[in-house]
């Protein structure tokens, strides 16, 4: 048996559910990954992810040492440089010189308005705090967003919108003290995999009721008291029918109505017009099992609803989220244990990040860049003149490709993201890219994104830092450095903040914003000194278990769930809900609908899991099709098909399932070749500003093999 050189506890870098791992390393090796059983997000168990999803750490692909392209690039004349012959090794010195020379100026040229930065929900709460300071304090830009943008937007202004937070009420464990729990656009037994197995104890051993409103057949129909199947892009009609119904049959909660809520008469007006009849002609979902699900919901003495991005991902995804804090509110199924709105975070650190203010239109902690009051607490910690601070809150990250151009963004950094993969309409975002002046890529591997960059810094891995994560119950929990950073690759937060120094000796600033952090613990303090919520974080109380914000002081225990006495907003709000349909329905010429989503063995846009051997369970990028519709396009399993939008067009193999209703295509999104998002529009909501992800018409006609397109040979693997 391997004798273990060390062993080093720290958290998982996938999903949001925040497993500890034990890395068990040897020669600078991880060999082997476990997790203790006392751990208390996951009680030592693992998906195949965090257990055997690794080895990207040491993919030969791996970029670690800093690098120019060979060729300069021209707006408008941009291409990728894929391949390691495209680029040139330089050392560190001159390439944060490079980068801050290049910067400064186009900054001192153009002003905040060209500047723009993607933040990372796969990078520490540290390194996204440092990041969005950078361009607020050097180059007064709130050009400044991450993925959350394509995922939770929606629900984290729904949030904002109607109770004044944007977490999850409550800890996923919680599933436990459940009566009755609503699981809506989430595939949670792939994508959220631990607390999969926690919603299946609740209903196995405790006897929970689980209703499934979502149009795929997922795994958890398997375990559900009722199955909802709706169309994509109905969920508004169908969760205000379930509200139509507790209204007309008066099982609302009328004391935590008048004591906890306002605007319900406007609200009870609107939902009139959503009988379960209404419900079941735009749904397709049968109106008694709309009346069932209300009853079961409603008459609950512990109700929750957990959702994903089934429900924000949506040009209506603002809408989609308040029908179900509508309910919440409408029932008083919020505020207690086994209670709440729990949006699945997708990502690791997409909670911590956006906590940490990695969006445009809020400082750390959710504190808005256009009230007065915040600007000036910021300017006073980070040492800015009174009103040097932007007012003006910034582009998002559809926004900010979009603004690319003459008199728009004229350069961008992208620490961890990859655009060119999670961006709608990837045809568009590809013409956008090609016209910016001047990219940055702080990342581990050549993207497909970072293929277009001037420079790439090369940034570690999870297992090769210190830092801290925030899963999606709002625990914080630390992230440690397990093995020596691989060549020269360097911790983001240091690369951060050698960079800041040399960009404010460039443009002239005398009076630092303070840079000179030796442990990214002290970053943690100052992102504490700003945000109550994390106030009383320190790395010292969250050795041994992670801490649930908020934790306004260094006594407080934590907050597992939220809401008891109160919302941050004083009173929940209720809001009035019209049914908008989506932003393109399937017509004679595109008669399906294309939604989107995950599978088990990936992860996001697959820059990790492609360069693992996870990639051998699930190699290729297929397509799944209802047998009706196979019958009617003529398609067997694995045969080879072209599916086309308005957009573009994929060639991909079929498989032919009942995992997908009638009328329905799925496509996961994280496969260079045959990349979904070629398809998907571009289409936002008007407040979360979020792309439509679920719906949109396309095409599919049976193709010979000759079109499959080669997929590649398996990505290098192995120590490095």
């Amino acid at each position: 048996m391997i004798s273990p050189d060390s062993i080093t506890t720290t958290t998982c870098p996938f999903c949001g559910v925040g497993c500890t791992l034990q890395l068990h390393i040897r020669d600078q090796f991880i060999y082997k990954v476990t997790s203790p059983f006392d751990s208390i997000v996951n009680h030592g168990n693992l998906c195949v992810k965090g257990r055997f999803g690794y080895d990207y750490v040491f993919n030969r692909e791996r970029i670690t040492t800093p690098m120019i392209r060979k060729t300069p690039q021209k707006p408008g004349s941009r291409v990728p440089a894929p391949t390691l012959e495209d680029w040139t090794s330089i050392t560190w010195e001159e390439a944060l010189e490079l980068v801050a020379d290049r910067l400064a100026r186009i900054y001192q040229r153009d002003g905040s308005g060209a500047m723009a930065v993607y933040c990372c929900a796969k990078a520490t709460n540290e390194d996204n705090y440092l990041m969005q300071k950078m361009y607020r304090t050097l180059f007064r830009s709130n050009n400044i967003d991450h993925c959350t943008r394509l995922c939770h937007a929606g629900s984290v202004v729904a949030l904002q919108m109607a109770v004044g937070s944007s977490a999850m009420s409550n800890t996923a464990s919680e599933v436990i003290h459940n009566d009755v729990f609503i699981v809506t656009g989430s595939n949670v037994t792939e994508n959220h995999p631990i607390i999969a197995l926690q919603m299946k104890a609740a209903i196995e051993k405790h006897g929970a009721k689980l209703i499934v409103v979502d149009p795929r057949r997922i795994e958890l129909v398997n375990y559900a008291t009722l199955w909802l199947p709706e169309k994509p892009g109905t969920d508004v009609a169908v969760f205000s029918a379930m509200a139509h119904v507790i209204l007309q049959e008066k099982l609302y909660n009328q004391e935590f109505i008048d004591t906890r809520t306002e605007n319900f008469a406007s609200f009870a007006e609107s939902m009139e017009k959503f009988t379960p009849e209404f419900a079941e002609i735009i749904s397709g979902v049968d109106r008694e099992l709309i009346i069932q699900a209300a009853r079961m919901y409603a008459t609950a003495k512990n109700a929750a609803i957990y959702w994903a991005l089934g429900i924000p991902e949506s040009v209506h995804g603002t809408d989609n989220a308040l029908s179900l804090i509508n309910l919440a509110l409408l029932t008083g199924q919020i505020g207690r244990l086994g209670t709440g709105l729990n949006p699945l975070r997708g990502q690791n650190n997409v909670q911590g990040a956006s906590d940490a203010g990695a969006m445009p239109w809020h400082y750390p902690g959710y504190q808005r860049v256009d009230q007065e009051e915040i600007a000036r607490k910021y300017e006073t910690c980070w040492n800015i003149e009174p009103g040097g601070l932007n007012r003006e809150p910034g582009l998002t990250t559809t926004e900010i490709m979009s603004a690319v151009g003459e008199g728009g963004v004229r350069s961008l950094y992208i620490m961890g993201e990859n655009p060119m993969m999670s961006e709608p309409n990837l045809n568009h975002t590809r013409h956008q890219m090609e016209q910016l002046e001047f990219i940055v890529a702080q990342d581990l591997f050549i993207t497909e994104s970072a293929a277009y960059a001037d420079v790439f810094l090369p940034a570690v891995s999870f297992a090769e830092k210190d830092g801290t994560f925030t899963n999606t119950d709002r625990r914080v929990q630390r992230v440690r450095r397990a093995i020596d950073p691989i060549g020269q690759a360097r911790p983001d937060w240091q690369i951060i903040c050698d960079l800041a120094l040399r960009i404010e000796k460039k443009l002239g600033i005398t009076q630092s914003s303070g840079w000179n952090f030796q442990d990214p613990s002290e970053v943690l303090a100052e992102m504490g000194s700003l945000v109550p919520e994390y106030r009383g974080v320190k790395y010292d109380r969250i050795e041994k278990v992670g801490l649930q914000t908020p934790v306004p002081d260094e006594s407080h225990p934590g907050t597992p769930y939220l809401f008891r006495d109160q919302f941050p907003r004083g009173r929940g709000k209720f809001h009035p809900l019209t049914y908008i349909p989506s932003a393109e329905l399937p017509d004679e010429e595109y008669p399906m609908i294309l939604t989107t989503g995950r599978v088990l063995e990936h992860w996001h846009g697959g820059s990790m899991t492609r360069r693992s051997w996870l990639s051998d369970l699930f190699p290729e990028a297929r397509m799944e099709l209802h047998p009706t519709d196979a019958t009617r396009f003529g398609i067997h399993h694995d045969d080879p098909v072209r599916v086309t939008s308005r957009r573009g067009t994929i060639v991909l193999r079929a498989s032919i399932t009942e995992k997908t209703t009638p009328g329905v295509v799925f496509i996961p999104f994280h496969f260079a070749v045959a990349a979904a998002n070629i398809l998907t529009i571009d289409a936002l909501d008007p407040l979360a500003k979020i792309p439509e992800y679920k719906v949109c018409a396309v095409n599919i006609t049976k193709v010979t093999e000759d079109e499959l397109p080669d997929p590649g040979s398996h990505q290098p693997r192995g120590r490095y």
